[in-house]
């Protein structure tokens, strides 16, 4: 029993990390489950299905799985924030764990790209958020984000939510393509590049709001 549940889980590893791969080259939509079996390494066809039940449930594991790694390390970081955190001290909160989990990975990676193509599909956005943004570790670093601007009107700071993450996401997809490819890219690490973030979005948040 023991070796057989080792296996299992061995094939669902291969399975995310074929489906990351697949779905950050051609997009979700293009790629099935039986390619993503076959790159996987499985004989059985419907080795997707027997393990994940389907495509949508694949993309909950894959964004899961990258939610779980990240959550650790914003975690961490909260719990040495200082109580007299400032916007920017908040908003690293934010990157950091994401850049810091990317570097990681190495080169060449797929998850940023993986999830960015996710996006793109309107019932597979709804994982996205639930997975990645409706966790503790957000919920409290968003709510220090607001108590200090408390100034901001309700439907800007959602909006301003919504731009926040689509920055970063899409930030951190090209980087991760750009360092695939050989090409170049605009900040010298993942460390430069969760800088220059955390100045963008300081600066997106500290914008004027106008009536």
């Amino acid at each position: 029993m023991a070796v057989r549940s080792e296996r299992a889980q061995e094939t669902r590893v291969a399975i995310l990390d074929a489906a990351e791969r697949l779905f950050a080259e051609h997009g979700v939509g293009e790629v099935s489950n039986r390619q993503i079996s076959e790159a996987a390494g499985q004989a059985n066809n419907f080795a997707v299905g027997y393990h994940f039940g389907s495509k949508t449930e694949l993309v909950r594991a894959i964004v899961h799985r990258y939610a779980t790694e990240t959550e650790q390390r914003r975690l961490r970081m909260l719990a040495a924030l200082p109580d007299s955190a400032d916007l920017r001290e908040w908003i690293s909160c934010l990157v950091r764990p994401v850049t810091d989990h990317l570097d990681g990975l190495g080169v060449p990676s797929w998850r940023a790209r993986c999830l960015a193509q996710a996006n793109t599909v309107p019932a597979l956005r709804r994982i996205v958020i639930e997975e990645s943004v409706a966790t503790p570790s957000m919920r409290r670093t968003l709510e220090g984000m607001s108590r200090l601007l408390p100034g901001l009107p309700e439907e800007v700071h959602r909006e301003r939510g919504d731009m926040s993450r689509l920055l970063v996401l899409h930030t951190l997809a090209e980087r991760e393509r750009a360092l695939h490819e050989g090409g170049t890219t605009a900040r010298t690490s993942w460390e430069a590049t969760a800088v220059g973030l955390i100045d963008a979005l300081g600066g997106l948040w500290f914008a004027p709001v106008t009536t």
